[in-house]
């Protein structure tokens, strides 16, 4: 076989960075770890800062480092399994659910994002309840979730429309019970962790995260959707044979 272009393009040097640091992860930093600054890395391997910063991204991507608040960059954990779907369809909020509800509130249709509101099939007038979750696992926060749900999906929801938001998110959840799911769809994207979400997540604006859409189908409509975001650095999804999803999270 003849000689590509690509076989002469030479590997960008961050690259070959993140393969020696790699490497240096394995053999010299425990667990926990913090790593030296950035001008002390930089020197140690001749290259420049911004050179470093591309390939601690990637570890980062990867799941090699964490990057905190306050604490720097430090040697990221081994993953371990956390099922994340159960075999079989059952609407948020079921028994067994891992998820916790924080608050929810109802917004304007017109408000909704854009992937949201088109499979939702609500505009500008249409009232949306926006049930807010969270997941923790071993004490650490490793998802947040937006679940929206159109006004018209819950009709029974309206005596509890004065409750508080936690009350409120649970009334919501258990409005939905009373729906016979037919299936779920979901999509898996990369993606990066907006102000709020780094907030619950404990992780940096920006940090890579993995987001998980998943659209909620009853009676040949989409009745409810979820956005759920993962911290990137933790979690790998999975897809086995059966129909489920498992979350390795460390």
């Amino acid at each position: 076989m003849g000689t590509t272009q690509l076989d002469t393009v030479q590997e960008p040097k961050y690259w070959h960075l993140k393969t020696v640091l790699s490497e240096a992860l394995d053999s010299e930093f425990a667990v926990g770890e913090i790593l030296p600054n950035e001008r002390d890395l930089a020197a140690r391997f001749g290259v420049a800062r911004a050179t470093l910063r591309q390939a601690l991204e990637q570890l980062e991507l990867e799941g090699r480092l964490q990057r905190r608040r306050g604490v720097g960059t430090t040697v990221a954990p081994p993953r371990m399994g956390v099922p994340v779907d159960r075999s079989g369809h059952s609407w948020p909020g079921a028994p067994g659910d891992a998820w916790q509800p924080a608050d929810a509130a109802a917004v304007d249709g017109g408000s909704v994002p854009a992937a949201v509101a088109e499979p939702l099939g609500v505009g500008a007038g249409d009232t949306v309840h926006i049930v807010r979750r969270t997941r923790v696992d071993n004490g650490q926060p490793v998802a947040a979730e937006l679940l929206y749900v159109p006004a018209e999906s819950v009709p029974g929801l309206a005596a509890a429309a004065a409750t508080g938001p936690g009350a409120r998110a649970r009334a919501v959840l258990q409005e939905l019970q009373r729906l016979e799911l037919d299936g779920e769809e979901r999509a898996v994207e990369l993606g990066s962790a907006r102000a709020e979400d780094a907030k619950q997540l404990d992780r940096l604006p920006g940090a890579p995260v993995l987001v998980v859409t998943t659209r909620y189908v009853t009676g040949g409509r989409t009745t409810a959707v979820s956005v759920s975001t993962y911290r990137a650095d933790t979690c790998r999804l999975t897809f086995g044979d059966r129909d489920d999803v498992a979350v390795l999270t460390g």
